[in-house]
């Protein structure tokens, strides 16, 4: 059960006369109950017996509150019980040594596995410091969660944030300024070029990268093989790729196999980039929608669902979608993040191949995934926690197991020399192509305005991809559109 965090609001201990805030949130089970609650008076309105601890802001004094199955935390503080039954004051510290960290995150399944594989481990070297991570959703559902969790008081301390969305925080006063830490932190040194950059925004640090990742190019062997390929083709430019996905899908669609699966948006910006383009410019932050380079890659995109017909719809009004059909063996190529990778491999095995990403015009991949932010609204013991356990995160031995159990690239130079990396490299053969890609991977732009961008992108894609809108008077509008949110923005 998670640890509520509670303080008085005035210096008073007379608690029966003062209000209360609580930054809290359940969930779990308990005696067989489960419950989910949040709030500063309905912490304890599921039926359960617990003890919630806080302290009083002027004293610094301890409280623990014992609430009875039925009482919510307002009618207990407000009954004022005589004597240590339901309110126990203390002047040592020694029973509120812990700091607990509220950790959200996006990794479910295997890197979920993988994730707290790292926290127990931290735990067990750092007893005075728990880790309460709760798996929100996806990058997208992090942002709207946490966009809605600041205003109402419930924002958790630490959070994952994707590379192009935390600019928006930062420049908001949200996320706390890490460079302080990251200067006297050993660690600095020991990432690779491109993972201090993209934890920068205008210079300063504001997340510690974790999970980074670049797109590449998944193949199911046996479909290639059974499509008639004895050796798979050359995939470097987009008329490769459609000749590939064509004859898969000639060869093999009465059975349900598609040849391509519909590109995400992380793998439609690795398209861009390969076809000479951005949506937005890395160095200037120029919005790059409407240049003819994109149109084009957007083109070639579009036509793989509504006009070669290779690649099913239902993997454009759900990402997932597409990445299930190619577990199941029932689509050839899929453009995905190396940190698909252990799902992949688990899943195919040897039939699993790694390549590159296209180089239609240009080669040129983005570098993606996410770093962890602390929030400055946190308590600084919970920062300085936080920040212990973002270090311990990215060193050289978690770093290499995170890349063994998933395939996001490694972010600390020490971590190849990691047995865990030197095996999975060893037995997971292409787990290492995204390293190979360094050379021609790149951090990507995120003013605030890429959050909104990138949020609309989705419905315009569909729209596009699905043949109900023509792609360059879309990329054309949405241009227009991105340039105005940007200045509003910025004033």
């Amino acid at each position: 059960m998670r640890r509520a965090k509670c303080r008085v609001q005035q210096p008073s201990l007379d608690i029966e006369e003062q209000p209360f805030t609580c930054r809290a949130f359940f969930s779990g089970v308990l005696d067989g109950n489960r419950f989910r609650k949040s709030g500063p008076s309905q912490l304890a309105s599921s039926k359960f017996h617990t003890t919630i601890s806080f302290l009083s802001r002027g004293a610094g004094i301890p409280i623990a509150i014992t609430i009875a199955r039925g009482k919510t935390m307002q009618s207990n503080l407000i009954h004022r019980a005589a004597g240590a039954a339901v309110l126990l004051l203390t002047t040592t510290l020694s029973a509120q040594a812990d700091v607990t960290v509220e950790f959200w995150h996006s990794f479910g399944k295997k890197q979920g596995e993988a994730l707290n594989s790292i926290i127990e481990k931290f735990e067990a070297a750092n007893p005075g410091i728990k880790i309460d991570a709760e798996h929100v959703g996806n990058y997208e559902e992090i942002v709207t969660q946490l966009q809605a969790a600041i205003p109402a008081g419930r924002a958790p301390d630490a959070v994952i944030m994707e590379v192009t969305r935390y600019g928006l925080f930062a420049e908001r006063g949200i996320l706390t300024d890490l460079t302080a830490y990251m200067d006297a932190d050993p660690l600095k040194e020991n990432l690779y070029p491109f993972a201090q950059e993209i934890g920068l925004y205008k210079g300063k640090n504001y997340i510690v990268p974790f999970n980074s990742s670049t797109p590449v190019t998944y193949v199911n062997r046996d479909l290639f093989a059974r499509a008639g390929y004895a050796e798979l083709p050359p995939l470097t430019t987009f008329a490769e790729v459609s000749k590939a996905a064509q004859t898969i899908q000639s060869k093999l669609g009465d059975e349900g196999v598609f040849g391509i699966a519909a590109p995400g948006q992380f793998t439609r910006w690795g398209l861009v980039m390969g076809n000479g383009s951005e949506l937005i410019d890395r160095s200037t932050n120029e919005v790059l929608l409407d240049s003819q380079k994109t149109i084009d890659a957007y083109q070639w995109m579009s036509s793989l669902v509504h006009e070669q017909k290779v690649a099913s719809a239902d993997g454009v009004t759900d990402e997932d979608a597409g990445s299930d059909a190619f577990l199941a063996g029932k689509v050839g190529i899929i453009f995905n993040s190396t940190g698909n990778f252990g799902g992949n491999f688990k899943a195919l095995g040897d039939k699993l191949g790694v390549l590159p990403m296209p180089c239609n015009n240009g080669c040129a991949v983005p570098i993606g995934g996410a770093g962890i932010g602390i929030l400055d609204a946190a308590d600084q013991e919970v920062k300085d926690a936080a920040y212990k356990f973002v270090s311990f995160a990215a060193n050289p031995e978690s770093n290499a197991a995170w890349f063994a159990a998933t395939g996001y690239m490694p972010i600390n130079r020490l971590a190849g020399e990691q047995p865990a990396a030197i095996e999975a490299m060893a037995n997971q053969p292409g787990i290492d192509v995204a390293i190979k890609q360094l050379d021609v991977a790149f951090g990507r732009a995120r003013p605030p305005v890429v959050t909104w961008m990138r949020s609309s992108e989705y419905d315009l894609w569909q729209a596009m991809a699905l043949g109900q809108r023509e792609v360059p008077a879309v990329m054309t509008d949405f241009a227009a559109r991105t340039r105005a949110e940007a200045t509003r923005l910025s004033n």
